[in-house]
């Protein structure tokens, strides 16, 4: 069921999106410090292209006037097209040695979240911000949670009455109720939680082990869909929190999901090989590519960036 897209190999790939007047898909390699895109007929052989960075990219959101929103480890750029001069638009006050931006997108009235991870993983001390420059605003990182490691798994709900978020080394997903246009949180719950990891387990190992919540994204129905690093699968969840669905994935270690093409039912996942063991790389040769497959439910178009 699961095909893989060519020339998409990443040492890490994050971050994707469809851009629906390009009918391209774009993705992120992090430690790779590029962004990728496709050209041509995505459902052919299309070619991938590729945009060098000076420092790692957590995330990025295409922009209603053109060109890219991009969150680098220092903060967040604007590109006015692809390859053009990164211009900066928010400057953040963490330690770059070890802190940096990781997962985000933007939500549907236009505002960019991003949040960070501290790569040391000594303490749980990044942040979930968001970016508002719409109408020519001077944008400003305004802080909407904290208390986790690793952030990852931002998405809305399609009500804008939802705003999930996942701390990865928590193994575990958060939920908080949304007022989407004065952009204020309340009622925060876990929305879901994950067994850790079992001392000793490999992908070999007999031990159970369903992954932990990395990259996420939520379909037409409102379902929550986690991509569950070293899990070998996507999870999908109803609002409620029933689990509804796993899909298993032909890489252990899936990223993050989008919907794309022209109906919203092809499913992409980016994945990650740098640092796999040799043994699961060539098992799954498919690690660190993009992979895709069709579904029956659409997702949502992507959300642009306003300024």
């Amino acid at each position: 069921m699961w095909t893989t897209l060519d020339d998409s190999l990443s040492q890490l790939g994050e971050s994707p999106f469809w851009h629906p007047g390009e009918r391209s898909l774009y993705w992120l390699d992090i430690p790779g410090r590029a962004v990728l895109r496709t050209r041509g007929d995505i459902d052919g052989r299309p070619s991938v292209e590729r945009w060098d960075l000076p420092t790692e990219p957590g995330c990025m959101a295409p922009a209603r006037r053109g060109g890219l929103v991009i969150a680098l480890r220092d903060g967040i750029y604007r590109a006015a097209e692809w390859g053009a001069e990164l211009r900066p638009l928010a400057r953040v006050d963490h330690d770059i040695r070890t802190m940096r931006f990781n997962d985000g997108k933007c939500d549907s009235l236009g505002r960019f979240w991003a949040g960070t991870i501290n790569e040391a993983k000594d303490r749980a001390n990044a942040t979930l911000y968001c970016m508002d420059a719409r109408g020519g605003r001077a944008p400003a990182l305004r802080p909407m949670a904290n208390q986790a490691t690793t952030a990852n798994g931002l998405a809305f709900a399609p009500d804008d009455a939802t705003v999930y978020w996942a701390d990865t080394a928590a193994h575990r997903v958060r939920a908080w109720n949304w007022a989407a246009r004065v952009n204020t949180l309340s009622h925060e719950r876990v929305f879901q939680q994950f067994e850790d990891k079992p001392a000793g387990w490999t992908p070999a190992s007999p031990l159970r082990y369903e992954g932990r919540p990395d990259g996420a994204t939520v379909d037409a129905r409102g379902h929550y869909w986690a991509a569950m690093f070293e899990g070998g699968q996507l999870l999908r969840f109803a609002p409620s929190g029933e689990r509804v669905a796993a899909l298993a994935t032909p890489v252990q270690c899936p990223t993050m999901p989008c919907f794309g093409g022209d109906d919203l039912r092809t499913l992409f996942v980016t994945s990650a090989r740098r640092g796999r063991p040799a043994a699961e790389l060539e098992e799954r040769p498919a690690s660190g590519c993009v992979i895709r497959m069709r579904v029956d439910t659409p997702g949502r178009p992507v959300a642009f960036f306003e300024d």
